[in-house]
C-alpha cells in the first residue's frame, strides 16, 4: 500500500482507520472520503457517496490510488430498519468499489462481520468456513460481499482481502447503529450516570474486539504474502467474548457503585441471539499472523481513561 483511499472514512472504522494509515503511509497518500463534509484538515478530503460509480472511479483514478479500503455501509440495526436502503447502499457501493479496483488495478479491502452468520451456524468457537444462512438483510449483505470479493478474485485477478469482524469497541467514535454497540454506550454511561440500562439480556455472549486491535489486523492482512492467503476474504478474527454481566464485572474493578440494568429490545437480541458465541480465528493466525494485544479488562482500563479525558475535554 502506498496510496490509499478510504471509502466511509468518517464511520465507526473508517474515522480512526484514516488517522492510522495516514500516519504509516504519511498524510498525503491516504485520500478520506464520505457522503458528509469534513472538518478535517489533517490529509486530503473528498465528498463521495459510493452509490455513485463514476465519481468513485475517477477519485481513486486522479488520486493515483493503488489501494481502495471500502468502509461504506449501514450497520446491523439500523440496515434492518431500512432494508432497502442497506441493500442499495452497502451491495451497491461495494460493486462500484470492486469495479474500480478491477479497473485500476487496486488492491482492495472491505469488512465483513459475524453478522454473516445465522442460527444455524455453530454458535461455539464458529469454524472459518461453515453454514451462512443469516436472518438478517445486513447477514444478507455480509455474506453476498464475501463471495463477490472471492469472484472479483477469481474472476478478474483483483486483490481482494476482508475480515469478519466481530463487534467493536472504540473511545473515538459514537455508536453507530450496530448491535454490539451496547459494549461502547455502557462505557459512557458509567462515567456520566454510574449506570446502564442494556437493551441486550444478560446471558448472551458475543464476540468482541477492541479498536486498536481492529485496526492493526487490517494493516497485517493487506501487508501480508498473497501467496499464503488460502481464504484471502472473510477471515474469522476476535479478540474476546462476554455477555453484559461480564463487562459490567469489569467496570466496577474501577468503578465500584456502577449499576446495570435491563431493558431488551427484542429486535437487537433477536440478532444477537442469530450471532455465534465465540469463534475460532486460527485460519487468520496461520495464513497471516493475527494477533490482539487487548483483553476485557486491559480494553475496560484503556477505555475508561481515554473516554474520562475525552469527556472532561468536549
Amino acid at each position: 500500500m502506498k496510496r490509499i483511499m478510504i471509502t466511509g472514512a468518517l464511520g465507526q472504522i473508517g474515522s480512526e482507520l484514516t488517522g492510522k494509515l495516514r500516519g504509516i503511509y504519511g498524510a498525503e497518500n491516504v485520500l478520506a472520503t464520505d457522503i458528509r463534509p469534513s472538518n478535517d484538515t489533517n490529509g486530503p478530503f473528498e465528498i463521495l457517496d459510493v452509490t455513485d460509480a463514476q465519481k468513485m472511479h475517477d477519485l481513486a483514478k486522479d488520486f493515483g490510488a493503488d489501494t481502495m479500503m471500502h468502509m461504506a455501509a449501514l450497520l446491523s440495526a439500523t440496515a434492518e430498519e431500512k432494508p432497502l436502503l442497506a441493500w442499495n447502499l452497502n451491495m451497491g457501493g461495494l460493486i462500484n468499489a470492486l469495479e474500480a479496483s478491477r479497473e485500476l488495478g487496486m488492491q482492495f479491502f472491505t469488512p465483513s462481520s459475524i453478522g454473516a452468520f445465522g442460527p444455524s451456524t455453530p454458535k461455539m468457537d464458529t469454524p472459518q468456513d461453515t453454514l451462512q444462512r443469516p436472518t438478517t438483510m445486513y447477514g444478507v449483505n455480509k455474506v453476498a460481499g464475501e463471495l463477490l470479493c472471492d469472484y472479483y478474485y477469481q474472476k478478474f485477478g483483483v486483490d481482494t482481502r476482508g475480515v469478519r469482524f466481530p463487534g467493536l469497541i472504540s473511545y473515538v467514535a459514537q455508536p453507530g447503529g450496530g448491535t454490539t454497540d451496547y459494549a461502547v454506550d455502557i462505557y459512557y454511561k458509567a462515567l456520566e450516570q454510574g449506570s446502564y440500562t442494556s437493551y441486550i439480556d444478560k446471558g448472551t455472549y458475543m464476540d468482541m474486539m477492541y479498536m486498536p486491535d481492529a485496526l492493526q489486523a487490517i494493516v497485517d492482512l493487506m501487508e501480508a504474502d498473497p501467496a499464503k492467503l488460502e481464504h484471502r476474504n472473510a477471515f474469522n478474527v476476535t479478540a474476546m467474548s462476554f455477555e453484559p454481566e461480564q463487562i459490567a464485572a469489569s467496570i466496577r474493578k474501577h468503578i465500584p457503585d456502577f449499576q446495570m440494568k435491563y431493558d431488551v429490545d427484542p429486535a437487537r437480541q433477536a440478532i444477537a441471539a442469530s450471532w455465534p458465541d465465540s469463534i475460532d480465528a486460527s485460519a487468520a493466525k496461520k495464513e497471516w499472523g493475527f494477533k490482539t494485544a487487548y483483553d476485557l479488562d486491559a480494553m475496560t482500563a484503556d477505555m475508561l481513561e481515554k473516554l474520562k479525558s475525552k469527556l472532561q475535554n468536549a
